[in-house]
């Protein structure tokens, strides 16, 4: 048996028909993502091949053309400073200032969200987006895939930011 991340289940799906995804819902809106690389699927495990794989997930949800990569990326990318349990250490002050070099880079590129595929990189770039008052939404790549499916419940769009709230919007929510 051959372990696999779920970036390119994902990604093999969407090529196959199976997971019908689209960025529709985003060709009016035209609002901007970049997205995260995870320290331990991309830059300690898989590499560039699992990243290519993330952004291709990540393009068939918000439209080629509305996806704005970091500098640097993939297995050059910079680590948010929340992994590996750094965020539970209680070095927060610390914590919060190796993440310094991430915000930098994300606001950098100018877009409107981050996607995080990772529970610690997404706690840690949302606490690092709103300690400096910067409020950009971070959100989970699974629900950027649900909206894109339009099965995104009312109580899944916490992470979302006033542009998305309403947006595919399941009938019966």
């Amino acid at each position: 048996m051959k372990v696999e991340s779920i970036y390119r289940y994902y990604a093999n799906w969407i090529r196959e028909g199976k997971l019908k995804v689209n960025s529709d819902w985003n060709k009016d809106l035209k609002l901007k993502f970049t997205v995260q690389d995870p320290c331990q699927i991309i830059r300690k495990s898989y590499g560039d091949p699992m990243a290519d794989d993330l952004r291709y997930v990540v393009k068939s949800l918000v439209g080629e053309e509305n996806f704005v990569d970091m500098q640097p990326n993939k297995s050059n990318n910079f680590c948010c400073g929340g992994g590996g349990g750094f965020l539970q250490s209680g070095y927060t002050e610390a914590r919060r200032a190796y993440g310094q070099v991430k915000l930098d880079q994300i606001l950098a590129t100018g877009a409107d969200y981050c996607i995080a595929p990772c529970h610690n990189c997404h706690a840690q770039i949302h606490d690092l987006s709103e300690l400096s008052g910067k409020h950009f939404p971070v959100v989970h790549l699974w629900t950027l895939i649900c909206l894109s499916l339009g099965i995104l419940g009312e109580n899944e769009r916490e992470y979302l930011g006033d542009d998305l709230k309403e947006v595919n919007m399941p009938s019966g929510s």
